[in-house]
C-alpha cells in the first residue's frame, strides 16, 4: 500500500511535487496508531474520501495512493501573483489512469469536516504538522495563505544565495536582453533569468516573485539592471549598519569632572574592596572617592621632613586586596605597606638595589603573594613572600624610620625570596603578573625587547636553581638571597617570549578568554597579538594622534578602551577591529597632562586623572527587566501591516525601522537613522503596499523601499519644520497624494506621481479655507473616507471634516467636556484618534447616522454625523478605568470597535446598530484585556487573518487574534504560526502585564472611597486597642487563661452536650477580674454542614486580632 500526502504550490506542477517528496505524516500511520485496521481502516479512508479530504486511487480493490486536498485555488494564478500571496495551493488529484487534474474548486464549493476522532489525533500529533494546521474548531477550515513557519525559516532568500559568479551571469543575461532591445524585464523574463543563472533546484517561484516585487517598488511590473544592483547593494549596506549599530558603544559627554587642589599629579587610581576608588599623588597624598567622584577623605602617608631635606616622592602603588594592604614604591628605594582604610603604616622594605618604577602584586596561593617591580636598569624584580600576614605583623614591631617600621631587603630574606631578572635594555615602563598564564609580562621603550613574557623561576633545572638560591640566602650578612645583584640573572631563551615593536611599548593588557594581548606605545598604534606568536600582530588599530598611555580589555563587552597622552579616549571592537567611539578632549572637556587612568567595569566608566579627576561613563541602554521581551530598544510609536509582503513594520523613538514576518514573528530586516536622531511618529503604506511613508519629529515625510532601506524621497516644507504627528496615503480618481499633519497646524499635501522625479519635494499650496479657517492648535490625527472626505483632529478638541476635491470645510465640531466635569476643572480634550464608519457612508438610508468616531478625555468615545452641517450623535465611556483613549480601530464591516487606552487596555464594543440616532445607553461590550503596560501607540486589524496588531511605549509590538488571544511579541525567541494555536502564547500573558498593579481585577473594597471620618474612627480604635494591650500587659500573668485551664474548667462545670462547642481566646490576653474563669468562656452553636461544604467563618468575635473593630455579642 502506497500512501502519499502531497502539497502542491500553485506555481509548481504535480510531477515536480512528487519528485520533491515533501512528506509530513501519513494518514494510514495515523489510522494504525489509533488501532483502526483491516476493513475498518478501508472504511475510514472511504469516509474521508467522500468528505473530499482525500482522493483515492484504487486498483483491484486495493488503495494505491492518497492525495491530500489542501487549499482551494482561485483559478487565476496571475491574480494571486499580483497580490503577492504566493501561498495558494493547487489541489492534486490522481485519476485511476494516473493522470493529474488541477482542481479550481473554491472555498464555497467544499466545506471539509473532519471526524472528531481524527481531530483529536491530529491535535496529539501537532509537532508533525506540515500541510494541515489544526488547532481548534475555529481554525480547521481556514487555511488560505498558510505557510509552514519552520519551512519558511529554512528557506534562504535569493539574495543570500548569490555569489560573485552568479551576479556576473545575471549581468550577462540582462545584457543579452538589452541587445534585443529589452532594457526592462518583466516577471516571467526575470524568473527565467534567475533560474538559469543560479542553477539551484531549491529556488522556488515564490522566492523569485518576492524578490521581484521588492525591487519593483513602483509596481510598474518591470525592473532594470541598475535597480537590481541598487537593491542588492543597499540591502547589504543596511545590514552592515544594523550589525554595527547593535555593537555601538559611546561615552556620555562631557565627562563628569572633579577639580583637584593644587599639588602633585595623581600617579595611580585603584579600586578597593568596598567599591570606592583610591588615588595616590606623587607627594604621598592618598584620597578616597566614591564612584561618582565625591571626596570622602584624604591623608598624606609620608612623614614631614626637616627643612633642607628633600621630600619623599612616590613612584607607583598597588593593592593587596586579600589583606587590605596598599603598597607604595618611593624614590628612596623603598616599598612601603599601609593598612586600608586607616592608612596606618605596617612596615617598609628599604635598601633596594634600584628605584621601583612600577609595581604589581598577585596572590600565589594560600598565605603567599608575589610582589613585582620594574626599575631603571631594565630589570624585573620579584619578591616571593610566604605567610604574608604573619610576616607583616612581625615586621610591625621592628625599629621605625620616619614613623614607619623598617627592614632592609638584606634582613628580610629569611621570610622572602628575592629574584632579579635582566630583561630589557631600557627602563621598564610596565610590569604585571597574570595568574591565568602564570607568567610575568613586562615592557619598555627598547624596540628589541619591547615586550617580554617570562616565568618567575627558570623552568629547567629547577632543583639546582632553588638550592643555589637557598645557599645564597643563608650566607653571611651580605645581600642575603640576592645572587650578585650588581649583575642580574639572564633568563634562558626558552623561558621567555620576546616581542619586537617599533618604538617600544608603553602600556598593554591581556585577556585569557580572548587569548588576546594588546599593546600601545609611542608609534600611536594599537597592536593585537596572539601571546604565543610574537612574529607579527594579528591586527593593528589606527586612530590615535598621540602616544598611547593606557589600555584595558573589557572582555565581557568585547571592547578595548585606550587613552592617549592628548586625553583622547577611544572604544574599539575586538572582533571587528574597528573604532566604535572617540571622545576628543574638546568634547569631554578633559584638560591638562594625563597622569593615570582606570576602567571600572562595575560602573561602566573610565576614570582619567589630569589636573582634575574625570569620569567618562558608558552610555548604557535600558535593558528589559526580568522576563520583559521587547521588540525595540526604544519606545515604539507606530507600526503597520503590508498585505503585499505579509510583513509588519514598526518604527521607534530611536529612528529605527524593523520589518517582521507576521507568519512566524521573526525579524526580516532592520535599518536605522531613518530620520537622523529624531523619533519616527507616524507611518503609512502606499496603495500597492510596497512603499513606506514615515513622518518624524524633524518635520520631514520620507518615502522608503522598506525591504532594503532605500530612501526614495524626502517631502518637507521650506524653512522651519514642525513635528509631523500623523500621515495618510490618499487615492483620488487616478491621482495619489501623501497628506501629513502636525505642529505646523496646516494640512500638507504632496503629489505622488512618476512625473515627480525630484528627490526633495515640496507640498502643494495649502487650501485657502485651511489658511483662513483651519485649526488654531496642533493637528494630532487624520482619517480619510472614500471617496472625498478627510477629517483632522487637534489638540484643543476641534474636529474638521474636509472635502478633498474642493478643499472646503464640510463641517466642524468641538469635543464635548465629560459629563461629570465642572466649570472650574479644565479637561484635556485633545483628539488623538479619528476613524470613519465607511460602510455607512455608502448607504443612503444612514445619511443621518454617525459616520465619524473620535477619541476624547476620561475614556470617552464620541460619534458624529458629518452630512448636512454635521452634528453630535452620542458618546460613551469606553475605558472602564477612565483613561485617555489613544487609538481606535474598526473591523471591515464596522461591526466591532476596538479602543486602546493610555495604560494598555483594549476594549471591544459591538456598534453595528449603535449611534444610528441619538441614544443614552452604551453599546454592548464584547471583550476587554490588557495588551501592554504602557500607552498603546498603534492598533491595526488584519482582516484576512482575523488578527490584531498593537505597539506601545513599553518597546514591544504584539500580535493577537481578534478575540484577544495572545499570539506573541515580535522579537521573542520562539517562533509561532498564526494558524497553529498551539504555538501561541495563549492562554499565557506577558509577564510584565501579569505583575503590573494596574492589571489587578476590580473589587468593591479596592474601589470604595475612603472618607475622613472612617480614617479618624480607625485611628481612635487603634488607640483604644493599644490602651487595652497596656492594661493587659500590666495584669497578673497568673490570671491569663491557657488551653489546659479552659479544658479543666469546662470539664468541671459543663458536661459535654451534643451540638455545642466551647471556644476560647487564644489571641488576646484577658484582663484580671473578679469573675470566675469559666465566665470568660463563650458557647457557640455548631451549624450542621450542608452536603456541599463551604469554607467556615473561623473569626472569633471580640477576639480576632486581625479585626480593627469588635463585633457586639
Amino acid at each position: 500500500m502506497l500512501l502519499i500526502e502531497l502539497t502542491v504550490p500553485w506555481e509548481e506542477g504535480v510531477e515536480t511535487a512528487f519528485e520533491r517528496k515533501r512528506l509530513s505524516y501519513s494518514v494510514v500511520c495515523l489510522l494504525r496508531d489509533t488501532a483502526v485496521t483491516g476493513a475498518n481502516q478501508r472504511k475510514a479512508l472511504k469516509n474521508l474520501a467522500e468528505e473530499q479530504l482525500f482522493v483515492l486511487c484504487e486498483e483491484n480493490g486495493e488503495v494505491l495512493c492518497i492525495l491530500t486536498e489542501l487549499e482551494p485555488v482561485n483559478g487565476d494564478a496571475g491574480q494571486n501573483q499580483k497580490r503577492g500571496l504566493g501561498y495558494g495551493q493547487q489541489i492534486a488529484r490522481v485519476s485511476p489512469s494516473g493522470g493529474s487534474i488541477l482542481s479550481n474548486t473554491g472555498p464555497a464549493e467544499r466545506s471539509p469536516k473532519l471526524p472528531d476522532w481524527l481531530k483529536m489525533e491530529l491535535l496529539k500529533q501537532k509537532p508533525r504538522r506540515h500541510s494541515l494546521t489544526l488547532g481548534d474548531s475555529t481554525k480547521l477550515i481556514k487555511q488560505q495563505g498558510y505557510r509552514d513557519p519552520v519551512y519558511t525559516l529554512n528557506e534562504l532568500k535569493i539574495e543570500q544565495m548569490l555569489s560573485c559568479e552568479n551576479i556576473k551571469q545575471l549581468k550577462l543575461a540582462f545584457d543579452e536582453f538589452a541587445k534585443n532591445g529589452i532594457d526592462k524585464l518583466d516577471y516571467p523574463q526575470f524568473r527565467s533569468v534567475v533560474k538559469k543563472c543560479l542553477g539551484l533546484q531549491e529556488v522556488k517561484d515564490v522566492q523569485i516573485q518576492q524578490l521581484f516585487m521588492k525591487i519593483d517598488y513602483t509596481d510598474d511590473g518591470k525592473i532594470e539592471w541598475h535597480e537590481f544592483c541598487t537593491y542588492m547593494h543597499l540591502e547589504d549596506k543596511k545590514k552592515e549598519e544594523t550589525v554595527r549599530r547593535s555593537k555601538m558603544a559611546a561615552f556620555t559627554l562631557p565627562a563628569n569632572i572633579k577639580a583637584l587642589t593644587r599639588g602633585e599629579p595623581i600617579l595611580k587610581i585603584h579600586l578597593i574592596p568596598d567599591g570606592n576608588i583610591v588615588t595616590l599623588r606623587e607627594d604621598g597624598v592618598v584620597s578616597f572617592w566614591t564612584t561618582k567622584l565625591q571626596l570622602k577623605k584624604t591623608k598624606n602617608v609620608f612623614a614631614e621632613r626637616p627643612v633642607g631635606r628633600k621630600s619623599k616622592r612616590a613612584t607607583d602603588s598597588v593593592l593587596m586586596p586579600e589583606y587590605n594592604i596598599l603598597i607604595i614604591g618611593t624614590g628612596a628605594r623603598e616599598i612601603q605597606f599601609y593598612e586600608l582604610p586607616s592608612l596606618a603604616p605596617c612596615c617598609q622594605l628599604s635598601s633596594l638595589e634600584t628605584v621601583p618604577l612600577n609595581l604589581d602584586c598577585c596572590s600565589a596561593g594560600s598565605h603567599e603573594c608575589i610582589i613585582l617591580y620594574g626599575d631603571t636598569q631594565g630589570c624585573v624584580n620579584i619578591i616571593l613572600m610566604k605567610s604574608v600576614w604573619d610576616t607583616l605583623r612581625l615586621w610591625e614591631n621592628l625599629p621605625k624610620v620616619e614613623n614607619v617600621p623598617n627592614i632592609s631587603i638584606d634582613h628580610a630574606v629569611p621570610k622572602i625570596t628575592y629574584i632579579r631578572w635582566k630583561v630589557h635594555q631600557d627602563w621598564v615602563s610596565k610590569v604585571k603578573y597574570f595568574q591565568s598564564i602564570r607568567a610575568i609580562v613586562s615592557t619598555s621603550n627598547h624596540e628589541d625587547s619591547a615586550l617580554v613574557i617570562g616565568c618567575i623561576l627558570p623552568s629547567t633545572n629547577i632543583e639546582a636553581q632553588m638550592r643555589k638560591l637557598s645557599v645564597l640566602s643563608g650566607e653571611g650578612k651580605s645581600k642575603q638571597g640576592v645572587p650578585n645583584t650588581s649583575t642580574p640573572l639572564q633568563r634562558p631563551a626558552g623561558d621567555q617570549t620576546v616581542f619586537t615593536v617599533c618604538k617600544g611599548v608603553m602600556t598593554f593588557d591581556f585577556c585569557k578568554s580572548q587569548n588576546l594581548l594588546v599593546t600601545g606605545g609611542m608609534d600611536r598604534l594599537l597592536r593585537m597579538w596572539n601571546p604565543h606568536v610574537p612574529e607579527w600582530p594579528r591586527g593593528i588599530l589606527k586612530g590615535h594622534n598621540a602616544p598611547i598611555s593606557y589600555l584595558c580589555i573589557a572582555s565581557e563587552d568585547g571592547h578595548i578602551f585606550s587613552v592617549s597622552t592628548d586625553n583622547t579616549a577611544k572604544i574599539w571592537h575586538i572582533q571587528d577591529q574597528t573604532c566604535l567611539f572617540t571622545a576628543h578632549p574638546k568634547a569631554s572637556q578633559i584638560q591638562g597632562e594625563l597622569s593615570a587612568c582606570l576602567y571600572y567595569s562595575v560602573v561602566k566608566g573610565l576614570y582619567i586623572a589630569t589636573d582634575s579627576l574625570a569620569l567618562l561613563s558608558l552610555q548604557t541602554k535600558t535593558q528589559p527587566k526580568g522576563n520583559h521581551i521587547v521588540s525595540h530598544k526604544e519606545p515604539v510609536l507606530c507600526c503597520g501591516y503590508s498585505v503585499e509582503f505579509r510583513q509588519v513594520v514598526s518604527c521607534s523613538v530611536g529612528s529605527v525601522i524593523k520589518v517582521w514576518d507576521i507568519d512566524t514573528g521573526a525579524q526580516v530586516f532592520e535599518f536605522g537613522c531613518a530620520h537622523g536622531e529624531s523619533a519616527i511618529t507616524c507611518m503609512a503604506f502606499d496603495s500597492s503596499g510596497r512603499r513606506l511613508m514615515t513622518g518624524g519629529r524633524d518635520g520631514c515625510l520620507k518615502m522608503w523601499n522598506f525591504n532594503n532601506g532605500q530612501c526614495l524621497k524626502i517631502l518637507s516644507r521650506d524653512g522651519r519644520r514642525a513635528e509631523i504627528c500623523d500621515c495618510t496615503y490618499l487615492t483620488l480618481h487616478r491621482n495619489a497624494f501623501l497628506i501629513s499633519v502636525g505642529w505646523g497646524r496646516r494640512i500638507d499635501i504632496y503629489l505622488d506621481s512618476p512625473e515627480e522625479t525630484q528627490y526633495n519635494q515640496r507640498p502643494k499650496p495649502s487650501w485657502q479655507e485651511d489658511v483662513r479657517n483651519g485649526h488654531k492648535e496642533d493637528i494630532l490625527c487624520i482619517a480619510q473616507c472614500a471617496p472625498n472626505l478627510l477629517a483632522t483632529g487637534s489638540y484643543d478638541g476641534e474636529i474638521i471634516v474636509w472635502n478633498v476635491v474642493s478643499g472646503c470645510i464640510q463641517c466642524r465640531f468641538q469635543t464635548p467636556q465629560p459629563q461629570q466635569s465642572t466649570s472650574t476643572h479644565v479637561w484635556n480634550t485633545s483628539v488623538l484618534s479619528l476613524i470613519f464608519l465607511s460602510t455607512r457612508a455608502i448607504i443612503t438610508e444612514m445619511s443621518s447616522s454617525a459616520w465619524l468616531v473620535s477619541s476624547g478625555s476620561q475614556g470617552y468615545v464620541h460619534f458624529w454625523s458629518v452630512l448636512n452641517g454635521g452634528k453630535f450623535i452620542t458618546s460613551f465611556q469606553a475605558s472602564h478605568l477612565k483613561q485617555q483613549i489613544m487609538k481606535l480601530a474598526l473591523t471591515q464591516d464596522d461591526s466591532l470597535l476596538f479602543t486602546a487606552d493610555h495604560i494598555g487596555y483594549i476594549d471591544v464594543y459591538n456598534i453595528k446598530q449603535y449611534a444610528l440616532q441619538p441614544e443614552q445607553n452604551p453599546p454592548e461590550k464584547v471583550n476587554f484585556w490588557r495588551a501592554h503596560i504602557s500607552s498603546i501607540t498603534s492598533l491595526k486589524i488584519i482582516e484576512n487573518d482575523q488578527l490584531l496588531l498593537t505597539s506601545s511605549m513599553d518597546c514591544s509590538v504584539r500580535l493577537w487574534n481578534v478575540h484577544g488571544d495572545f499570539i506573541g511579541t515580535f522579537g521573542q525567541a520562539e517562533i509561532w504560526s498564526i494558524h497553529t494555536p498551539s504555538s501561541w502564547k495563549h492562554p499565557a500573558v506577558a509577564y510584565e502585564i501579569l505583575i503590573d498593579p494596574l492589571s489587578m481585577p476590580s473589587h468593591p473594597i479596592l474601589e470604595k472611597e475612603i472618607k475622613e471620618s472612617d480614617v479618624l474612627n480607625t485611628e481612635k480604635m487603634k488607640n483604644i486597642n493599644s490602651e487595652l494591650d497596656v492594661l493587659g500587659n500590666e495584669s497578673d500573668t497568673s490570671s491569663i487563661l491557657n488551653d489546659k485551664d479552659i479544658d479543666d474548667e469546662t470539664n468541671n462545670w459543663y458536661p459535654s452536650v451534643p451540638g455545642r462547642r466551647q471556644r476560647h481566646s487564644v489571641f488576646e490576653q484577658v484582663k484580671s477580674t473578679n469573675l470566675k474563669d469559666y465566665h470568660s468562656v463563650h458557647d457557640y452553636d455548631i451549624i450542621v454542614p450542608p452536603p456541599t461544604c463551604k469554607r467556615p467563618n473561623l473569626s472569633l468575635q471580640k477576639m480576632d486580632t486581625f479585626k480593627s473593630n469588635g463585633v457586639d455579642d
